[in-house]
């Protein structure tokens, strides 16, 4: 891959955590939260999934082989892959403002947040993320990168259901029928 596509890659991540960030100054109250325990699995998932993607120390052995040609028009393909699915992420959490937090929590005053990306899947920041780290690893090649999309996945999955049984139990009904209109992370299938 040009080193060029890379930085370009690089910055796009970086924006969106700078955006997490800022934006992470103006949140609510936590009413309830997730237990300590599942918080540190889930950040260890997605930081090996993250080394796996920006660490080339990493690409050995298997890791280091690749599932589609090294290609200029491919690693510009996963840039613009990559933006929109960052992009995506920052309108959702954008979007979803002081009721959002890293970890799984109910704030208080919480609102349901059904317009905009939530109205394509319930968890947009968590499908915008997974796009992201697709085009990522298209541009990049190499299997370490599809087996840390796959750890991403099993990670935003596992956490979608922890904060869907949070949304039911505070939102009920209304949580319920959402979850029949809108699928939960990749739109018509999951």
């Amino acid at each position: 891959m040009r080193t060029d596509i890379y930085l370009y890659i690089q910055w796009t991540w970086i924006a969106t955590g700078s955006v997490w960030l800022a934006a992470s100054l103006a949140t609510k109250r936590t009413a309830r939260a997730q237990s300590m325990n599942s918080r540190v699995i889930h950040v260890a998932i997605m930081a090996a999934a993250f080394v796996l993607l920006f660490s080339s120390k990493v690409a050995t052995g298997a890791l280091a082989w690749r599932f589609v040609p090294g290609s200029t028009a491919i690693a510009w393909a996963g840039f613009a892959i990559t933006a929109t699915g960052c992009g995506f992420a920052i309108w959702a959490r954008l979007l979803l403002g002081s009721n959002w937090s890293g970890n799984v929590t109910v704030k208080q005053d919480h609102q349901l947040v059904r317009r905009g990306p939530y109205t394509v899947v319930r968890h947009p920041i968590y499908s915008g993320g997974l796009l992201g780290i697709l085009g990522t690893a298209l541009a990049i090649g190499e299997v370490r990168a599809l087996l840390a999309l796959a750890l991403a996945f099993a990670g935003w999955l596992t956490k979608s259901r922890l904060e869907e049984a949070f949304m039911t139990q505070q939102f009920g009904a209304a949580y319920t029928e959402y979850q029949r209109e809108v699928k939960a992370l990749i739109p018509f299938v999951l």
